[in-house]
């Protein structure tokens, strides 16, 4: 397979980034990267990230689920971030990025977990724990949703496919300062930093094409069985935060996953925050763990 590797000097000094790289390798002899901060014997915050972005998207939680007494681990899907990036678009596949996200979990032995995610992080991690559920304990959910294939697709992600599909050399630096005002111009650019032309965006053009859209699509069964599982068997603690702004996966999106989410409290609501709702925060961190606590 042949695939990509970014210049590691491409993620040098990046703003509000200090953490060590971790490798291991996957299928294919690919190369996954993920961040692992924090006691080895804690419990572990498992943080999926979405597309377009990476695990700096988790920069500004990483601090509150430290404090927080967690383990941090936040892999980059391949095909983004500093994991490879194999050049061939049929190379990605639902089944190809739960496996290496299973992998990891069993390579680091990972238990006692919360799963934080969002996006395609939700896609995917969401149809994790039903075949692992003695390693998960709580639930963290952001802007996400699962894709059964039997329920229609949103017009806002019809828009945000048909969008990705028209820039195959998507302006990701533009996209997150439209997305998320308040970034630094050294932000927007960090986000940027695992692609340093076309060749490298395979998976970002991949993923929202990805997405279930029929009953027999890739990954339908599986979320299908993940929304039994999480409405019924599910025995741990949720927590869902919803942007507010998101024009993708808002908040008629996020109330329609909330039901099928066993024993999930009222969420807590940012009206401020998009579809990147990490970038809130400590703020989420700290109300969900008040939640957990409770």
């Amino acid at each position: 397979m042949n695939a990509l590797r970014t210049p590691d000097e491409r993620f040098a000094a990046l703003p509000g980034f200090p953490f060590a790289p971790h490798y291991r390798e996957g299928a294919a002899a690919l190369r996954l990267h993920y961040l692992d901060e924090g006691p080895r014997d804690a419990p572990v915050a498992l943080c999926l990230h979405g597309q377009p972005t990476w695990s700096y998207l988790y920069r500004k939680m990483i601090p509150a689920l430290l404090a927080a007494g967690l383990r941090v681990v936040a892999p980059d899907f391949f095909g983004f971030g500093r994991s490879d990036k194999p050049e061939e678009e049929a190379a990605y596949t639902f089944a190809f990025h739960r496996d290496s996200v299973v992998a990891l979990i069993k390579a680091l032995d990972l238990r006692r977990m919360v799963l934080v995610c969002q996006d395609w992080g939700g896609l995917i991690g969401l149809t994790i724990p039903m075949d692992m559920a003695h390693r998960f304990e709580r639930l963290l959910v952001m802007n996400t949703a699962l894709g059964t294939g039997d329920v229609p697709l949103g017009e806002g992600f019809l828009a945000w496919r048909a969008f990705s599909n028209s820039e195959p050399d998507m302006d990701i630096a533009a996209l997150m300062k439209r997305s998320v005002p308040s970034l630094s111009d050294a932000e927007a650019a960090a986000y940027a930093a695992p692609y340093p032309d076309a060749r490298y965006k395979s998976g970002v053009r991949r993923f929202p094409n990805l997405v279930p859209d029929r009953p027999d699509a890739g990954g339908a069964a599986l979320s299908r069985r993940a929304r039994d599982f999480w409405s019924k068997d599910w025995t741990g603690k949720s927590f869902m935060a919803i942007g507010m702004k998101d024009p993708v996966l808002g908040a008629p999106a996020m109330r329609v996953l909330l039901k099928s989410i066993r024993n999930c409290p009222p969420p807590l609501e940012l009206p401020d925050a998009g579809h990147f709702v990490q970038e809130a925060g400590a703020v989420i961190v700290e109300k969900a763990m008040a939640s957990f606590a409770g």
